[in-house]
């Protein structure tokens, strides 16, 4: 992989990461209005794996840019870069998207089982064998619930579309506790999406609160980055806007995120909204489910 670098060392690069059951495609409207605006993007793959994988392997992407970098995540994609962008100074701001965000100790399962959402129904399990003695338990996405649980605000055949071509998540994304949290040291950005079925707002809320984020709701459902690009991209472009000035030379780091007691900026519709196809709370079954197969 080649280098990716920063438009004249001013702009920071934006890398995208998805969350479970999606793949990079998702995030293809706010790459089309981010590049237009003239930053360099990047959306790898999350491999899905675990999280101790998936953000090893994040990281090590991180490695290959020159110059500031701001670090999204939706859903699952959020646990993966609070992990990946530990250590990395490079890192100016982190964005989540309708998100985890585990304290150290921390897992998707955990933050699920204390606010429980509707993804508890939405899936079916079933083992997978890679060879070599590796093998585990994937979790799928219901076509039935696709659209009810996940895609609400998308009409029901583009519902479908992301039902078909979902990726797999193995459960260890879900029950592998957080050993960083990147967020206490970095400045972040965070949305709530109010009907957001994947998600309980209130466990965006939360993590966002105690994040200290600077914090937007709208009424979206999960996968609103799909539905509501622009918006997406305005509040990437917000994190951006304070890491190029943090990076520039002789200009003060932004000290802190901001408040979500002071800084919530609520939006209708049109505003800022939820990223990527799917997510992390899978944590909410996932004591129920592993190591049973289910069809």
């Amino acid at each position: 992989m080649a280098p990716a670098v920063a438009d004249g060392g001013a702009k920071p690069t934006i890398v995208l990461v998805h969350g479970a059951f999606a793949d990079g495609s998702s995030w293809n409207g706010v790459i089309e209005r981010l590049e237009r605006r003239g930053y360099t993007v990047m959306a790898p793959a999350n491999p899905l794996r675990g999280l101790y994988s998936d953000s090893t392997y994040i990281a090590s992407v991180l490695k290959s840019i020159k110059g500031p970098i701001v670090l999204a995540g939706h859903s699952y994609g959020g646990a993966v870069i609070s992990t990946a962008a530990e250590g990395n100074s490079q890192v100016k701001s982190l964005v989540y998207i309708s998100a985890l965000m585990p304290d150290v100790g921390e897992s998707g399962m955990s933050l699920g089982a204390r606010f429980p959402s509707a993804l508890g129904s939405a899936t079916e399990s079933v083992p997978y064998s890679a060879g070599g003695g590796v093998s585990g338990t994937d979790l799928y996405l219901k076509r039935d619930k696709v659209h009810s649980v996940f895609a609400a605000c998308l009409p029901e055949s583009q519902a479908n579309l992301l039902g078909v071509t979902q990726r797999p998540a193995a459960t260890t994304a879900f029950s592998e506790t957080a050993k960083v949290a990147a967020w206490k040291t970095i400045p972040s950005w965070a949305l709530v999406g109010r009907q957001d079925m994947t998600i309980n707002p209130e466990q965006e809320r939360f993590e966002a609160e105690r994040a200290h984020s600077h914090t937007v709701e709208i009424n979206s459902c999960h996968v609103s980055l799909i539905a509501h690009p622009d918006a997406v991209a305005d509040l990437i472009v917000q994190a951006a806007g304070a890491a190029a000035t943090a990076a520039q030379p002789g200009r003060p780091a932004l000290a802190s995120s901001g408040s979500a007691g002071h800084d919530r900026e609520v939006t209708g519709l049109g505003g800022i909204a939820g990223a990527a196809l799917i997510s992390g709370t899978a944590a909410v079954f996932l004591s129920r489910r592993l190591g049973r197969r289910t069809h």
